[in-house]
């Protein structure tokens, strides 16, 4: 899916905070405001449902990144815009070689529906996701895949191989790059070039 450069290529906003403020109300117990802010994000386009989305998903890669995990953050949402989970690496912090953001973003969805079939939902992530992660977005039946930054080492949604749109797969997710790709760029960016620093 095509999106305008404004939406593609959109750094930090002023509002960050804000935003951070009316998700914890969304992923909160239910009360006036939290009913209030649902009604409003569905109200607004797609298109502003993605940098709603995705600008959760970076605000969890800056955690990662100040616990001194790879800074890749993940959020799960339903087809009808509730947020089912939010995450960010922990494999560092977990011990878990497996616990990336999207990873762990199924896992809890999956628990809080009772469900291992994550049908009709949209995964955001900063990042394009590894093999072992699409793999995992193939068996979950996630419906879209919306991610900021290319990984041309890892990524397996069109960079270094296609899962997305892979005959020989039962499944097939619809992928939406781009979205605030430069910020996302810039997290990994800054992070491998401080961990260098503090190596040599």
């Amino acid at each position: 899916m095509w999106l305008p450069a404004r939406y593609r290529y959109r750094s930090a906003t002023a509002d960050e905070e804000s935003i951070a403020t009316d998700h914890k109300a969304l992923m909160g117990k239910p009360s006036a405001r939290g009913d209030i802010l649902a009604k409003k994000i569905r109200m607004i386009s797609k298109d502003k449902n993605h940098l709603y989305f995705m600008r959760l998903a970076v605000l969890e890669a800056k955690k990662a990144g100040q616990i001194g995990e790879v800074p890749v953050g993940a959020v799960l949402v339903s087809g009808n815009g509730e947020i089912l989970s939010v995450n960010h690496n922990k494999t560092i912090t977990l011990a878990d070689p497996t616990a990336h953001a999207e990873v762990l973003a199924l896992r809890s969805a999956a628990l809080k529906i009772n469900n291992y079939r994550l049908l009709n939902t949209t995964l955001y992530a900063t990042v394009e996701p590894c093999i072992m992660c699409m793999g995992a977005i193939l068996h979950a039946r996630v419906s879209k895949l919306v991610f900021g930054a290319n990984d041309p080492k890892w990524g397996a949604a069109g960079s270094l191989c296609n899962y997305a749109e892979d005959d020989r797969l039962n499944h097939r997710v619809e992928v939406i790059k781009g979205i605030y790709a430069e910020e996302c760029r810039a997290l990994m960016r800054n992070f491998f070039r401080a961990r260098r620093r503090n190596t040599f």
